[in-house]
């Protein structure tokens, strides 16, 4: 890799890591361009090289945290042979990742209004529902003509706990509980 082209992609992570703290602690309304180019240091046209706008930054924020999320998950199931089981263990680990306020706010709260439901959908499904819908029909649980209707009703119980957990005001209580219910919820 060249010079240039390792200068252009450390300012592209630089820019990328103070994007995902600002959306994060203030969230996509209340995070403006200007504040980016403050914290960055950079000019105008040199953001607008690397990311189109507010939007771009945004969406390149959240495939960060989901490739990030993915990542995470993965770790979690790595080693575990039964189907059923590795498809606990990423929920359970979901669950867990979903009390970081970066993840709260950028993946369960701002991205489904900031990108629209059908392009966060299409991002999820290269992502957590993705993984969550092969490890479901990894387990041979729900037949193939109604996996994405079971996929799809797992990841709102799933979300909606994840949501539960990261507004409750006992986070270990509120984890706990969650955990209880999808063990029961995905038992064999």
């Amino acid at each position: 890799m060249n010079l240039k082209a390792e200068r252009g992609a450390a300012t592209r992570d630089r820019v990328l890591a103070i994007a995902t703290r600002l959306f994060a602690d203030r969230g996509y309304d209340d995070t403006s361009i200007e504040v980016v180019l403050q914290e960055s240091g950079l000019s105008r046209g040199a953001l607008y090289h690397h990311y189109a706008g507010k939007d771009a930054l945004f969406e390149a924020v959240l495939e960060a945290t989901e490739s990030a999320i993915g990542g995470k998950i993965r770790q979690a199931v790595r080693g575990i042979t039964d189907p059923a089981a590795a498809l606990r263990a990423g929920v359970l680990a979901w669950i867990s990742l979903a009390g970081d306020p970066v993840i709260q706010r950028i993946v369960l709260i701002d991205a489904p209004a900031v990108m629209g439901w059908e392009r966060w959908r299409a991002m999820e499904e290269r992502y957590s529902f993705g993984m969550l819908k092969a490890a479901l029909g990894a387990t041979g649980a729900v037949p193939a003509e109604f996996l994405d209707l079971h996929a799809h009703m797992l990841l709102a119980a799933v979300n909606e706990s994840a949501l539960m957990v990261a507004r409750g005001g006992d986070h270990t209580t509120a984890v706990a509980a969650v955990e209880e219910f999808l063990r029961r919820l995905l038992q064999p």
